[in-house]
């Protein structure tokens, strides 16, 4: 083999090594993010415990928002450790915990207000940008994919909130994700694996409406008020 080829395949090598080896450090990053996902993920399951109170769900919902600023140190690191033009190259290496926060940021935003978070709202929790321009953001799709992640949590809360008399949440719950539904309906979905998980949300809807109309028939959404 020549010199000539053997400097061009020595190159080829350098270029690999250095990109394992930042594949690697962002496996490092990834793995403490998921850590940190892992333990809002268990904080929040307490919602559904029976008999809880919605003071203590605030509680939860605070403890979870310290947890976030750990999130947010990881993806300091990852935005400085990913070449700016490089973003979607190495996506898919933290698509999954981003989408899964961005339902647990979504959550915790339900929990408390009441509302639909917005991306903006979502991106700054976790220290990410909204700005494509500067590299490392918040991907729509991925703020997409976490809303919908919600209304299927939101569906176990409605039943679970039956279970243990809280009977004012599933109606609470139906008007907001039919809202939810709509808006997604609005959108043009085009992304395959968006396109499946909204198939999803119209069966969260159909069983959110199946408590609210057996509360119905048991004469209990009449007292939601005391509840």
């Amino acid at each position: 083999m020549s010199d000539d080829i053997m400097t061009v395949f020595s190159a080829f090598q350098d270029y690999l090594s250095k990109e394992q080896e930042l594949r690697d450090k962002i496996r490092d990053i990834v793995k403490d993010i998921e850590k940190v996902t892992r333990d809002i993920v268990m904080t929040l399951q307490n919602i559904h415990n029976d008999q809880i109170e919605e003071n203590i769900i605030i509680q939860y919902c605070f403890k979870a928002r310290n947890s976030f600023e750990d999130i947010q140190q990881h993806y300091k690191k990852l935005s400085i450790l990913i070449p700016k033009d490089q973003y979607y190259y190495y996506h898919d290496q933290w698509k999954s915990v981003t989408q899964k926060l961005c339902f647990l940021v979504s959550l915790v935003i339900y929990l408390e207000k009441k509302i639909l978070v917005n991306k903006e709202t979502v991106a700054e929790i976790l220290g990410m940008s909204t700005d494509r321009e500067n590299g490392f953001y918040l991907d729509l799709e991925d703020f997409l994919m976490g809303i919908l992640q919600l209304s299927s949590e939101l569906s176990r809360f409605a039943v679970n909130s039956v279970t243990n008399g809280k009977y004012h949440r599933p109606i609470e719950i139906a008007h907001f994700v039919n809202q939810l539904n709509a808006g997604f309906r609005l959108l043009n979905l085009k992304n395959d694996s968006l396109r499946k998980r909204f198939d999803a949300l119209k069966y969260d809807v159909k069983k959110i409406e199946e408590v609210v109309y057996d509360l119905s028939v048991r004469g209990l959404n009449s007292n939601i008020t005391q509840n």
